[in-house]
């Protein structure tokens, strides 16, 4: 395998849920083409979901922002629109995080699924400023030489400023943002 695709929490509540903003929707078509792009070039597509239960209120992240959002099993917690339909797809991996970023132990988890052959990492998916950032950076410390890549135009926030500086800090970070307007 020579590339991955990492779409970011493209799910309900981020797009039409409790965290929704109007320019996640515009996204989707996007996404879904990129995802049968590596599928039909037999790369590697892994989608992450941000997941929260039933106590999410009384979690550091819950106090910070107090708004219940992707909760396991819940509508708000599935892949939004198209996507949805490469829930249970072939080729791709799925990952549950309680957090940000992916863990550690399923960082290393990843690593030892997909190899380390790795030539490109491409990021897709939602919020520029928070979980797609983080991601990022993680999977920069585990591929150390491997280039990442962010994709800016099928990258959004509810705050273009943010989702701008943010764009700005992962290209000083040595991140390759492409497509950015």
């Amino acid at each position: 395998m020579k590339r991955l695709l990492v779409v970011v929490d493209y799910q309900n509540d981020f797009v039409v849920g409790s965290l929704g903003f109007e320019k996640a929707k515009d996204l989707e078509q996007g996404i879904f083409e990129k995802i049968e792009e590596y599928l039909n070039n037999e790369d590697k597509v892994l989608i992450t979901y941000d997941t929260h239960y039933e106590d999410y209120l009384n979690t550091r992240e819950g106090k910070n922002l107090p708004v219940p959002h992707c909760i396991k099993n819940s509508k708000g917690h599935s892949l939004y629109g198209k996507i949805n339909g490469f829930a249970n797809a072939e080729n791709i991996l799925y990952y549950e995080k309680e957090g940000f970023g992916i863990s550690p132990k399923d960082m290393i988890k990843i690593a030892n699924e997909i190899g380390e052959d790795i030539k490109e990492i491409e990021f897709v998916g939602l919020v520029t400023n928070i979980c797609v950032i983080s991601n990022a950076v993680l999977f920069q410390s585990q591929y150390r030489n491997t280039d990442i890549i962010v994709d800016a135009s099928l990258c959004s926030s509810f705050d273009e400023e943010l989702h701008n500086k943010s764009l700005d800090v992962m290209e000083g970070l040595q991140i390759k943002v492409i497509n950015r307007n």
